[in-house]
This record gives structure tokens, C-alpha cells and sequence, in this order.
């Protein structure tokens, strides 16, 4: 399946567990002992939610107020750290000199992204199409009469950005010595109130106010029975192909600066996106709207290299997205709480997964295991008893077991469902504003007797790595 260099070039047992979801919450010592946790349970892969800085309110990494920055809030604040951001001249010269490197080579975003903040900041917090037009704009000559009273808070923005990469670069080398390859996930729309939006308005459908014309989400479907209303705003795709898609080809080439492997949020919506009215009550009343397909798929495989890239699949499916992703080579996902609704072609089912596909419990927008058994009833747990090697077994780990079993490449285990968690720690609930991306890992929950429990599992399952074919170089590249 894929490129024979690719992280996916064997079975493999992963783990899903986003940052702010370790008990400390950060980039921090707890990061480090998580990869141990990996090494030691036989998981060669860490599957995480989007690093960007969350959306304020909600919480969630899938409303961020930049597509290419890292959270700040994700930063260790150790006293390292703290010297760094609170004084420049903390940095000694060979510091100094990389903190200058760095902001030059990601300056395409990063100059970008301190001034939206920086603005967004003098402004309250309020979004950006409320303020002066020609900020709002992005006028040169505004933004920079603007920003230089506060041109010390403009560099700590830059400071920061730095000391994130240089702590995630540290846990990615951890990661890397131990075997661990990191799986992140890119949401395939932005926020409106975002740096990206804001500097490439001209690359989205909005109005010359900078509002959009119609919004995203989907029709109704398992998740939620009006659908979802996302509000983020479409793309303008073909003013997107007059220049080869270089913004998805520089979007695309920073998450595989990040990470090894990448899943594709919502990938129908490349093929086609549903298109809601601004002031619809809810996403029923919207419309499917082609995408470029093919075109924009050629650009991300060609930056981001094969064998790296997997394809969320869920929900409304149709042959022309399944064409899509197969023309592509792009493994699909399979959720097994999905399995088990009676119908003998369920695409979900164990032995209709195929080796091109990752295999999951549950994801970050399931409920977990035990949460997810204890709503059935009686008829469909029979059901699902029917496809396991031991009926009598207790759940997660009967289905954790089921999971891995799969002939599906990868097979990852949401961490509330190795720690056996019922729906109290569920992640998100899609449709639903409040009480989601909360959920942490108690501290000392993993634990060296959960990683024997696991490791013989993921080896009865043949999913213990290969330490002749490991991974990829630190930046995500094959070697």
C-alpha cells in the first residue's frame, strides 16, 4: 500500500491522544514520558489533534486563529522557556542567530500571523472585518503605523512562535529515537477570523466587507440531525488554481515539517462541499458544490510526498470521493463504533477494511468505548459480540483487540479507551458548543503495567515495529 518508504510501509499500533489531553497539558516532561509509554506498549505511532492556536471561546483546534502557528499555549513554561519570552536579551548570540533563521524561513506566515494578533489584540479581540478599513484591508502603510507602539509585543509574538518549534522539535526527535512517528491532522477549512483569512482574502468566497457569501459544514448525518453548521467560508478555488494551489502547497508542506504522517479532515470537500446560506438556521438548507478534485490532491501528494497522507472519510460518501481517494493512494478510515448498524455491506465491518485503510475504536469525535456499549441495546451488542475472538470479554478491550486485528495497516486506540473511560471523558461531541476539547489524562495513568497489557496485544496482533524499516527523517521526509 502506498510508497514502500512510507510510514505506513508496515503494520502499526498507534495511539490517539491530543497535547492538551497529557496531564500537563504542554510540550513538557509528560510529552517525553508519553513517547516512553508508546515505546514500551509497542505503538509506533502518536496520532494528535491540529497544534494551531485554539479557538478562544470554544476551546477547539478546529477554529483556529491560524492554520500555520503553533498554540502558545502549548508551550512548557519552564524557566528556560520563561527567559526567552520575557527578555530578548536572555538569548546568547548563537540563540539570537537561529531565532533569526527560523523567522526567515517561515516568514510567509509568520509575519502574517504577528501582525493579525498584535491587531487583534489593540482591537479587544474583536474579528477583523470590524475593524478600520484599511486595517482590515491589510493596508502596508496602516498595519505598519499601527504595530509600532507595540513592536516589543509584535517580536514576543515572533518568540514565541520560535520557542514552540523548538520544543516540539525536541519531542519530535525524542519520538524519532524511540521509534515513534507522530500522525497530525489538518482541518480542511479555516476560520474566518484568522490570519489566513485575512491576509489571502482574495483565495476565499467573502464579500468586499470581507464576509462570506456562504458558509461550510454538513448535511445532516450520524453525528447530528440538522447537520453541522462550521461557518467557516469556502474557498475560491479557481482563483486557488491560477497559481498551482501554493497556498495548500505551503499549508501542506508545514504540517509535514510537523509531523510524519497527516490525515485530511472532511476530504470529501476537495471533491464536494456543502454550502450553507449565511443566514440559514441550520446546515439543512444547504447544497453540494464541486471542488477541483484531482487538480488540488496532485499539488498535496507532489509537496507532501507519498505515502504520508491519509484521507478522513467519513460521513457522506459518495463513488466520486471514493475515486478520488483511491486515484491517490490515500488510505481511508474505519471506525468500528460505526460497524454495527445490521447491514452486511457496512464498509465499517472488520473484514471489509483492506490494508489501505486506518482502523479505529472510536476518534475524538465518538464517544468512548465504554460510553459507546453502554448506550447499545441488547440486539446490537449481540451483533457486535458475534464478530469477537472472546464474547465473554470486557469492554474497551474487546474492542481494542477487534481494532487491532484488523487488516488495516494502522490501527489507533483513542488513550481514553486504553485507560477504559466512559463518556465523562469523551473529547467533542459534534454539534454542540460547550464541554468539548477538555478532557485530560490523569497524571500517572500510564502506566508501566497498562504498557506490558498493550504491547502483548499489539504483538499478538503483529503490529510490533520493524526496527529495520523504522520511520522517517526528523523534518518527515523518508530517509
Amino acid at each position: 500500500m502506498g510508497d514502500p518508504r512510507g510510514p505506513l510501509d508496515q503494520r502499526r499500533a498507534g495511539v490517539l491522544l491530543h497535547v492538551t489531553s497529557l496531564p500537563g497539558g504542554d510540550l513538557g516532561d509528560d510529552a517525553h514520558r508519553f513517547v516512553d509509554f508508546l515505546r514500551a506498549a509497542g505503538c509506533s505511532v502518536w496520532q494528535v489533534l491540529p497544534l494551531v492556536p485554539a479557538d478562544e471561546e470554544s476551546g477547539s483546534p478546529y477554529q483556529a486563529l491560524s492554520t500555520m502557528a503553533g498554540d502558545p499555549a502549548l508551550i512548557h513554561r519552564d524557566a528556560e522557556a520563561g527567559r526567552w519570552l520575557g527578555d530578548p536579551r536572555a538569548l546568547d548570540d548563537r540563540r539570537r542567530e537561529e531565532l533569526a533563521t527560523w523567522c526567515a524561513e517561515h516568514a510567509d506566515w509568520l509575519e502574517p500571523y504577528v501582525e493579525f494578533m498584535a491587531l487583534r489584540e489593540l482591537h479587544g479581540g474583536a474579528p477583523w472585518q470590524s475593524w478600520p478599513r484599511p486595517l482590515r484591508d491589510r493596508d502596508p502603510e496602516a498595519v505598519r503605523a499601527a504595530l509600532a507602539p507595540v513592536a516589543a509585543r509584535v517580536d514576543e509574538l515572533r518568540r514565541e512562535q520560535w520557542v514552540f518549534a523548538v520544543q516540539w522539535t525536541r519531542l519530535r526527535e525524542h519520538a524519532a529515537a524511540a521509534g515513534v512517528l507522530v500522525f497530525g491532522d489538518l482541518p480542511i477549512f479555516v476560520s474566518l477570523d484568522s490570519a489566513d483569512v485575512w491576509a489571502s482574502r482574495d483565495l476565499f468566497e467573502l464579500d468586499e466587507d470581507g464576509r462570506p457569501t456562504t458558509v461550510t459544514g454538513c448535511p445532516p448525518d450520524y453525528f447530528a440531525a440538522d447537520g453541522q453548521r462550521w461557518n467557516n467560508p469556502h474557498y475560491d478555488w479557481a482563483a486557488m488554481a491560477a497559481d498551482g494551489y501554493d497556498w495548500w502547497r505551503r499549508r501542506i508542506a508545514r504540517q509535514r515539517e510537523l509531523f510524519d504522517l497527516v490525515r485530511i479532515d472532511h476530504f470529501r470537500g476537495f471533491e464536494a462541499a456543502w454550502h450553507v446560506p449565511v443566514d440559514a438556521p441550520t446546515a439543512r438548507d444547504g447544497w453540494w458544490a464541486a471542488g477541483p478534485g484531482p487538480e488540488i490532491l496532485a499539488a498535496l501528494v507532489e509537496t507532501a510526498g507519498p505515502g504520508t497522507l491519509v484521507a478522513e472519510d467519513l460521513g457522506v460518501i459518495t463513488p466520486e470521493v471514493d475515486a478520488l481517494r483511491t486515484r491517490f493512494d490515500l488510505p481511508g478510515m474505519k471506525v468500528l463504533q460505526f460497524a454495527f448498524d445490521g447491514s452486511a455491506d457496512n464498509p465499517y465491518l472488520p473484514h471489509r477494511h483492506g490494508e489501505r485503510s486506518v482502523v479505529y475504536t472510536g476518534t475524538h469525535d465518538n464517544d468512548t468505548t465504554v460510553g459507546w456499549w453502554s448506550s447499545l441495546d441488547e440486539g446490537t451488542r449481540d451483533a457486535v459480540r458475534r464478530l469477537l475472538a472472546d464474547p465473554g470479554e470486557e469492554m474497551p478491550w474487546a474492542l481494542v483487540r477487534l481494532a487491532l486485528a484488523s487488516t488495516a495497516r494502522l490501527a489507533v486506540v483513542p488513550a481514553q479507551d486504553l485507560l477504559g473511560l466512559g463518556g465523562e471523558s469523551r473529547m467533542n461531541t459534534p454539534g454542540t458548543d460547550t464541554g468539548n476539547w477538555a478532557w485530560r489524562a490523569p497524571a500517572g495513568a500510564f502506566t508501566p503495567e497498562l504498557a506490558a497489557r498493550v504491547r502483548a496485544l499489539v504483538a499478538d496482533s503483529d503490529r510490533l515495529p520493524d526496527p529495520g524499516r523504522q520511520g522517517l527523517s526528523r523534518r518527515g521526509y523518508p530517509r
